[in-house]
Order: structure tokens, then sequence, then C-alpha cells
């Protein structure tokens, strides 16, 4: 990672998006508590309880023309400084003090984000497509309290969560 990772922004809904910012979150196994997705058979679940997306790759896409925010494409964690090529399934990372992640796999964009891309095409963002401008998945191995400004540290695979 160059200079300092860091959680941008908290994002939750009560189902869809965007997903709005918040000042502080409670992380359990399902995610974040008070969020929710309007389709349960393709979002969250262990496997799938946190989307994370990089403030920096957000930035690119919107530079390309696509109306896309932080929040707009349904990610919970948006992160700043933080190697994107580094998110790969199986990495693990800590978010502020206490809560440890491991990334489980890249999403799959749905029509639900197409607001936030020109001509409605979210698969701008489709890791098959154009590896590296995806979302991640991310399990939850220990919960906690996070917000924004929290550090984000990659931490050894395997690695303990406590």
């Amino acid at each position: 990672m160059a200079g300092k990772a860091i959680i941008a922004q908290v994002n939750v809904s009560g189902g869809g998006v965007p997903k709005k910012p918040v000042k502080q979150a409670v992380v359990g196994e399902l995610g974040i508590a008070g969020d929710y997705q309007a389709d349960s058979r393709s979002h969250g679940g262990v496997e799938r309880a946190l989307c994370l997306y990089a403030e920096e790759v957000i930035a690119a896409v919107r530079a390309e023309g696509h109306p896309i925010a932080p929040g707009t494409a349904g990610e919970n964690i948006t992160t700043r400084g933080l190697d994107w090529s580094l998110v790969q399934p199986g990495a693990r990372f800590r978010l502020g003090g206490e809560v440890v992640i491991e990334i489980t796999r890249f999403t799959t964009p749905c029509k639900t984000i197409r607001g936030s891309f020109e001509s409605g095409d979210f698969n701008r963002i489709h890791h098959r497509l154009h590896p590296g401008w995806s979302r991640a998945y991310a399990r939850v191995l220990r919960g906690g309290v996070i917000q924004p400004g929290d550090a984000v540290e990659m931490i050894a695979p395997g690695a303990a969560p406590g």
C-alpha cells in the first residue's frame, strides 16, 4: 500500500442503491447492522457480508464520464489509499482497531447500479471484462465498530483474526 489506507466512507441502505454514508457502523458476521439488500439471493450472507470499493477506482470511472459516486455502486466500505490490486480473494484486512475481513470474491454487477453508468453500462466494472475495476465481497472474521478515517491494514493470509 502506498501511504496510509483508510475507510473514506461507510455506506448503508434499507435495501438497494444508493447506499448512504453513516458516521459509524457496527459490523457483524452478516455485515453492517441496519444495512439491507433488496435481493438476498444475490447479495448478503456470510460470504458476501461486506462489499468494498476504492475511491480511486470510482474517481477513474467517473473521469470516463460515468455518474458514479461513493455508495452508488452499492459498496458498504469505500476505501482511500488502498492499493486496489492487493484486494484479491483470500486477502485479509483489518478495518479500524477491531474488524477483520477476508476477501471472498469479486462482485458481479447487476442492473440495480445502472444509474451509475453512462448508457446504463454497469458491466464497466465487471471483473471478467475489466480486471482490477470491480468491487469485492468479504466475509467478516471479527466484528466491531468502524467509522470513516479508520485505518485499513492488510494482514498476513491465514492470520488469526484476534
